[in-house]
C-alpha cells in the first residue's frame, strides 16, 4: 500500500469496558495468558482482528489473534511453547495443546521495497515484514472492522480507523483505496464475500463496486491459499449465503470457472438448485455438529462442471464408461489449476461421481457389490441430493433406499441373476462383467492345458 492510500489518523477512540460489553470470560484463557505475559515482559499486547469484531457483534470466535510490538524472536524467548512460521508474513505461534494463539508483530506502511517487503508488478504483496507501531498496524489491516484492539491494561477497545462504528452499523469497509488493496491481495475480495455472509454485514458500496472488474486477479493467488479460503467459506455454517454472495459479486467464475459456465448454460436451473440444496444441507449438518467432508462438498460444487463435460464427451461418441472417467479427470485437473484440491479429497469426490451411474443397475451381483462399496453411503447421499432437483432419479433412490433396509436373502429374491456377456460394459458406466459369473451356473473354469511330451518322444 502506497503512502497516498494511508488514511489520516486521528487520536484513537478509546471505548471503555462499560460501553463495549466484551467480557474476559468470552476470551480464550490461553489468549489472556499470552497478553499478560507480553505485558509482564515489557511489551504491548492486544487481542485483535476477527476475535474483537465477533465479540462486539455478539458472536463466538473460534480463533484468538494477538498483535504486539515484540518481534517474533522476542515472542519466542518469552514462550517455550512457541514456533516461528511464515516467509510472506513472519508470525509466532504459541501452542497450547490443540489451540494455537497467533502472535503478529505490528507492521508498518512503506512505499519502498526493502529486503523485508516485496511486491510483484501487479502490486500483489509477496513479502511484508516491515515492523512499526500500533497506528501503522491499524491502517495495514484490510477492513475497519478488523482493526480493533482490545487491551488487558484497562479492558478497553482502541479504534484508529472507525471500525467500532462500522461493527455497530454492520458494514464492511476497506481501509485505504479499494482497488489498490484488492490488487495488493486479491483474496481480500473473497474475504469480503465470506465475512459478509458470515456476519450478515453489508459491503460498503465503494468496496463492492470494483470487485467484478478485478475478479480475474484471483488467478494469481496461490491455489493452496484459495483451497483454505474455500474451507472457511463453505464449512463454517454459512455456505449457501457465501455462494449467493460470490454470484452477486461476480466472483464465482473466478473461483469455479467450469461450474459457472455449466450453470450459465443449464436452462432449467436444476443444477444450480442442486448445488444450493447441497450447501443448505451442509449448513444444517454443521449446525447440528455433524461431520462434513470436503470431498462431498466439492463433489456438489463441481457436479455441474462434471455433467457438462460428460455430455460433451458423449455427444462426441465416446463410450459411456470411458466418458465418465475422462470427464471426472478433466474437471478435477482444470479446477486444480485454480484451487489446490488434495488427492485425499479429489479421489473420493470422483468415486462419488462415478458411482452415480451404477445406481440404475439391477443385476443381483452388481447390486450387492455396490452395497459393499466403501464409498456407497456417500454416493447414496449424493443420489438423494440429486433427487431433490432431478425427479428422474426418484425411482433409483426409492430402490436403493429399500435395498438397504432389506435382508440380503429378501433382496436377492427380487433381483435378476443374469449377467452381461463376457467383456461387455453395462449401461451404468463401464465395469466389464469379466469377473462376474452367472450365479446359477457358478464360475467358469479355464480348460486344463495338456502337458507336452519331451522332444523326440523318449522318456527322460
Amino acid at each position: 500500500m502506497t503512502d497516498t492510500a494511508i488514511p489520516s489518523l486521528n487520536p484513537p477512540e478509546v471505548v471503555p469496558r462499560a460501553e463495549h460489553g466484551i467480557s474476559r470470560k468470552d476470551i480464550s484463557p490461553n489468549a489472556l495468558r499470552v497478553l499478560y505475559r507480553l505485558r509482564d515482559g515489557g511489551f504491548q499486547g492486544y487481542l485483535v482482528g476477527g476475535a474483537v469484531r465477533d465479540l462486539l457483534a455478539g458472536g463466538h470466535p473460534k480463533d484468538f489473534d494477538v498483535a504486539t510490538d515484540a518481534t517474533p524472536e522476542q515472542v519466542k524467548q518469552l514462550f517455550r511453547n512457541c514456533r516461528l512460521i511464515g516467509r510472506r508474513f513472519r508470525l509466532a505461534h504459541v501452542v497450547f495443546g490443540r489451540e494455537i494463539i497467533e502472535v503478529a508483530t505490528f507492521r508498518a506502511n512503506s512505499s519502498n521495497d526493502t529486503d523485508d517487503r516485496e511486491t510483484d508488478d501487479g502490486g500483489r504483496l509477496l513479502r511484508d515484514n516491515v515492523y512499526g507501531t500500533i497506528e501503522d498496524d491499524a491502517v495495514r489491516r484490510d477492513f475497519t472492522a478488523n482493526a480493533l484492539y482490545y487491551t488487558v491494561e484497562d479492558f478497553s477497545v482502541r479504534d484508529y480507523v472507525g471500525g467500532y462504528a462500522d461493527v455497530r452499523d454492520r458494514v464492511l469497509r476497506l481501509i485505504g483505496d479499494p482497488v489498490e488493496r484488492y490488487r495488493e491481495d486479491p483474496v481480500r475480495m473473497l474475504r469480503a464475500a465470506r465475512l459478509s455472509a458470515k456476519l450478515g454485514f453489508s459491503i460498503a458500496p465503494e468496496a463492492a463496486e470494483p470487485i467484478p472488474g478485478l475478479a480475474d486477479l484471483l488467478s494469481s493467488a496461490p491455489p493452496a491459499r484459495l483451497f483454505d479460503e474455500c474451507l472457511k467459506m463453505f464449512l463454517a455454517g454459512h455456505a449457501e449465503k457465501s455462494f449467493l454472495t460470490l454470484e452477486e459479486l461476480g466472483l464465482l467464475p473466478a473461483l469455479f470457472p467450469e461450474t459457472a459456465k455449466a450453470l450459465a448454460t443449464n436452462r432449467s436451473g436444476a443444477l444450480r438448485a442442486m448445488v444450493l440444496q447441497a450447501l443448505r444441507s451442509t449448513d444444517e449438518r454443521i449446525a447440528q455438529d455433524k461431520p462434513v467432508t470436503p470431498a462431498f462438498l466439492f463433489a456438489a460444487l463441481l457436479w455441474p462442471a462434471y455433467c457438462r463435460e460428460l455430455a460433451l464427451l458423449q455427444n462426441q461418441g465416446v463410450d459411456a464408461g470411458v466418458a465418465q472417467q475422462r470427464a471426472a479427470d478433466r474437471v478435477t485437473l482444470h479446477q486444480a489449476q485454480r484451487i489446490a484440491l488434495p488427492r485425499r479429497f479429489s479421489l473420493p469426490m470422483q468415486e462419488i461421481w462415478l458411482l452415480q451411474a451404477r445406481f440404475s443397475q439391477r443385476v443381483r451381483k452388481r447390486v450387492f457389490r455396490l452395497l459393499a462399496h466403501p464409498r456407497f453411503r456417500a454416493a447414496f447421499d449424493f443420489l438423494e441430493l440429486r433427487a431433490s432437483a432431478a425427479p428422474d432419479v426418484a425411482a433409483d433412490l426409492a430402490f436403493w433406499r429399500e435395498a438397504q433396509a432389506q435382508a440380503p436373502e429378501q433382496l436377492a429374491s427380487r433381483l435378476s441373476p443374469k449377467t452381461l456377456p463376457r467383456g461387455a460394459h453395462d449401461e451404468a458406466g463401464g465395469e466389464p462383467s469379466d469377473g462376474d459369473a452367472d450365479e446359477d451356473r457358478g464360475p467358469r473354469r479355464r480348460p486344463r492345458r495338456r502337458r507336452r511330451k519331451p522332444a523326440g518322444g523318449g522318456s527322460e
